[in-house]
């Protein structure tokens, strides 16, 4: 099948040419750059969600909840579930996937695991390429849901147009999320399982930390918080209503065309170091680096001057 027929099946909504699609870039096959070009014209239609917290805040069951109510507003979803990656063949462990089945069996849901491939970020560097398969093939929304949060897993918020973190009522969950940077990421927050004790504290400690960062600037947004129990369907609808009144904000104020030149912006920067960094370590500067080693270790020189002496034969 060429580039072109594979483009062809996807915009078809071709569950194994979307499958096909979706490997080839997470791969980096050679025809990833002319498949991305010949998606290209069908995609800007799908909205973004990403869904952080840290582990076991019940992030894939809000997924599962969020799908299943959209699919009842007749809209197509796209899920991107970033799992650990597999510490003996590589790919995803596809935890999320068997916790998604029931959804995964909808045809107008498509499920995809990816694996973090190492990126400190939570979101596998090929999540945003897929996510694009995802809106070249029709789907209304795509929602990214990473593997929990630590202090560099941030950069969901680059990829999404809406992103929700989902924290628990247990005791220094906001704090916590005021020290690893959730708060400045978040556009509204989830208290999941608020059955349990402790959930109304939780929220007000929450609105009070974000009392801190109103800053009262004309057509502020100031996140919402939510509570939640997904596990019995209980808080799903207010999720969604919050996630449109976030769209509507975003479109009319202009800042979703911002969000979005940002995503592209980011993201060109982090092919073009990808790019340079494979085209900077020749067999030859590898082999410089490693016999100058001990000439650092013993403190004969710094890894400083290493450093520029080696870009510098770059730029001559």
């Amino acid at each position: 099948m060429t580039t072109a027929d594979l483009a062809a099946h996807v915009s078809e909504r071709d569950r194994r040419a979307i499958a096909r699609a979706i490997s080839t870039v997470e791969n980096d096959s050679p025809e990833t750059g002319a498949l991305l070009r010949a998606l290209a014209p069908l995609t800007g239609h799908a909205y973004r969600i990403g869904i952080t917290g840290p582990p076991g805040a019940g992030k894939s069951t809000l997924t599962s909840e969020l799908t299943k109510l959209l699919r009842a507003h007749d809209k197509r979803v796209g899920i991107i579930a970033v799992d650990p990656t597999s510490p003996f063949t590589g790919g995803a462990l596809l935890g999320d996937r068997i916790r998604m089945q029931e959804i995964a069996m909808d045809e107008g849901v498509y499920v995809r695991s990816m694996a973090t491939r190492g990126s400190l970020g939570g979101l596998s560097a090929k999540a945003k390429d897929a996510a694009d398969v995802l809106d070249a093939a029709g789907f209304d929304f795509v929602i990214f849901e990473t593997v929990g949060v630590g202090q560099s897993e941030l950069d969901i918020a680059k990829a999404a147009d809406t992103t929700i973190v989902v924290l628990v009522p247990e005791s220094g969950d906001a704090v916590q999320a005021m020290k690893s940077g959730l708060m400045e990421i978040a556009d509204f927050f989830v208290v999941n399982k608020s059955d349990r004790e402790g959930a109304d504290q939780a929220v007000r400690a929450l609105k009070t930390i974000l009392s801190f960062r109103v800053t009262h600037a004309e057509q502020e947004w100031i996140p919402p918080v939510v509570k939640t129990t997904a596990s019995k369907n209980i808080g799903i609808e207010d999720v969604l209503r919050e996630i449109e009144k976030h769209r509507n904000y975003l479109e009319s104020t202009g800042q979703l065309i911002s969000r979005r030149k940002s995503r592209e912006r980011e993201r060109v920067r982090e092919l073009v170091e990808a790019m340079l960094r494979f085209d900077f370590w020749t067999p030859a500067r590898a082999e410089m680096l490693e016999t100058e080693l001990d000439r650092i270790v013993a403190h004969e020189r710094t890894s400083f001057d290493l450093a520029h002496e080696l870009v510098g034969k770059l730029k001559t």
